[in-house]
């Protein structure tokens, strides 16, 4: 599209060199259990090696060079036009808040599906702290099984020891900036080259994130792909692009 801007210029290159770190410090292939991957990505807050900065820095780690690849091209494409609009402070504060709008969205569904597996387990008479405790130790107790089934106890460690990172979530929200500030520019999938508005487009791509959240179906992304986040990304985006649009006759106003 158009030359890129300075802030999204130094956000691709802090991705980038996040990226370089993860496989290049402490150890690789990626995600394994190392040191830079640990400090740096978003873990579950019961887990011992969650830090408080994760909530910001796993925006700026990947997991693989297309996860990489299309997210800084996502936000070339979108966010030089974003941030022409909005100027560079107003754009950076726009992507990061959407970025904590995506994590905190994924950290809550976490909680949820987590705690529905630890009251089972304290409701059998099982000590809270002795299974967090258990929980950080890397290893679990074969008697839950039996108390929460496979499928759930499966689920209950998965959650505990998950990790987050990717900028998705901020790219997300920059998404529905654009839709809402060009929304009868053309888009395409590379797999579909037909020319869609972005009014249409880009709730297009929240639907099929928000089919896949409910039904664990992946459409155009890997399996893995975390949804709830996607959307919490976009959700964040709309929100505050509805408030400076309300506001748009003092200085909140987004142009």
């Amino acid at each position: 599209m158009n030359n890129i801007t300075d802030t999204v210029k130094h956000l691709i290159i802090i991705n980038v060199v996040m990226f370089v770190g993860t496989l290049t410090v402490g150890g690789n292939p990626i995600g394994e259990n190392v040191s830079f991957y640990n400090w740096f990505a978003l873990h579950f807050p019961q887990n011992a090696t969650f830090q408080p900065w994760q909530i910001i820095t796993h925006m700026f780690m990947h997991g693989g060079f297309m996860h990489i690849f299309f997210n800084m091209f996502a936000l070339w494409m979108f966010g030089t036009a974003v941030e022409q609009r909005f100027g560079d402070k107003k754009f950076l504060f726009f992507y990061i808040s959407s970025g904590l709008g995506a994590a905190l969205s994924m950290i809550g569904y976490y909680y949820f599906s987590f705690y529905s597996g630890l009251n089972v387990l304290t409701e059998a008479g099982i000590d809270k702290a002795k299974i967090i405790e258990t929980l950080n130790s890397g290893m679990y107790n074969t008697a839950w099984q039996q108390i929460m089934g496979a499928t759930d106890m499966q689920q209950f460690i998965t959650v505990f020891n998950s990790t987050m990172v990717g900028a998705s979530g901020a790219i997300m929200g920059v998404l529905v900036a654009f839709g809402m500030l060009y929304p009868e520019s053309k888009l395409m999938l590379i797999f579909l080259p037909v020319p869609i508005k972005a009014k249409y487009f880009i709730p297009g791509i929240i639907a099929l994130d928000l089919i896949s959240a409910i039904t664990g179906q992946s459409f155009f992304s890997p399996s893995n792909t975390a949804y709830v986040a996607h959307l919490g990304g976009a959700l964040s985006g709309f929100l505050i692009m509805w408030y400076w649009k309300k506001t748009q006759f003092n200085k909140n106003r987004w142009d």
